[in-house]
């Protein structure tokens, strides 16, 4: 994984606190002189992204010799650069003290194992109840570098979806997470119960996703090849003679709904969608038989490699179970 070099060796003064501020000074070393300066500011473990020195920038908060500087400026050796880093903006954001499902924290990230119903972030009709609030009443502090009413959250999972997430709570691992999901090397399974039994054990669903074009709450395979790409590798692991499946969904990519729309596309709606199965349902199921049971990734500071599991959780395990499927 191409990780972000940790606080650089050469001079720097300790950081200080103005107006709510921290300051931070630093020479550029002779190994940097000629980079654009956003791109010499992204190596700093303090600034997360590019996009982020960029904003800073743009806001007159890097200087030399007290003289603002634009992102094209090329640094040079010796160059005394002085930069502010403003604390994060209020979002209003209340903490919610709610049960939270940790399977994993240290200083860096949080793995938790989400319940089904809950929303990850704050949207139209839920303000204050969501995984969000609720992280913030465990963690007290999450990443703000990626939006203010989305702190810490990297990857998501829909409303009625089940399963592992991992949460950032500072903005260098956050960034570092992120590439390594835009980067396609983390490591995501799904489960999924199904109407129907695919006629291939193993296969790759592949298509552009957009927006439905007379329905917004619902997204559709593009034939056009505009929207994004999604891929989907699936594997059927158990069926049952009612004509069920049980599978196993790997992403490569993670579009909105993704897993939901190619299933039910390929003719294999999962178990309690209504949003994508409800006219071929075969039964009434208690929610949707969807959950995010595996996640792999690289630590974005101690560069360990994480690995997490989590089974069907209590309220599908039963319903599962008692379709005929067996080993959950």
């Amino acid at each position: 994984m191409n990780a972000k070099p940790s606080t650089p060796t050469w001079r720097t003064s300790k950081p200080e606190k103005l107006a709510g501020n921290q300051i931070h000074q630093l020479e550029v070393p002779e190994a940097m002189a000629g980079q654009r300066l956003d791109r010499f500011l992204a190596t700093l473990s303090f600034i997360p992204s590019r996009s982020r020195a960029v904003d800073l920038i743009k806001k007159n908060l890097v200087t030399l010799n007290g003289k603002p500087l634009k992102a094209s400026y090329k640094v040079q050796a010796r160059d005394e650069v002085r930069i502010e880093i403003p604390p994060p903006e209020p979002g209003g954001l209340q903490p919610l003290n709610a049960p939270l499902d940790v399977l994993y924290e240290d200083d860096d990230l949080m793995v938790i194992n989400k319940r089904s119903g809950l929303v990850v972030h704050p949207a139209a009709g839920h303000a204050q109840d969501t995984l969000v609030n609720v992280l913030l009443h465990h963690a007290g502090q999450l990443s703000m570098g990626f939006g203010e009413n989305r702190p810490g959250i990297v990857h998501r999972l829909d409303r009625d979806t089940s399963g592992i997430l991992v949460v950032a709570k500072n903005d260098r691992a956050h960034h570092r997470l992120a590439e390594q999901f835009r980067a396609k090397t983390a490591h995501r399974i799904y489960w999924a119960v199904v109407s129907g039994v695919p006629p291939t054990r193993e296969k790759t669903l592949r298509s552009h996703l957009a927006r439905h074009p007379t329905d917004r709450k619902r997204y559709a395979s593009n034939p056009k090849g505009e929207g994004k790409i999604a891929v989907t590798h699936y594997k059927v692991l158990q069926t049952v003679a009612s004509g069920l499946s049980w599978i196993q969904c790997k992403l490569e990519t993670g579009r909105t709904h993704q897993i939901r729309v190619h299933l039910s596309e390929a003719g294999f709606p999962i178990l309690g969608d209504v949003i994508y199965g409800a006219r071929s349902r075969k039964r009434d199921f208690p929610r949707l038989a969807l959950h995010a049971c595996e996640l792999g990734f690289i630590h974005p500071v101690t560069q360990e490699s994480m690995f997490f599991r989590a089974g069907w959780p209590d309220d599908l395990r039963l319903s599962v179970r008692a379709l005929g499927f067996s080993d959950v």
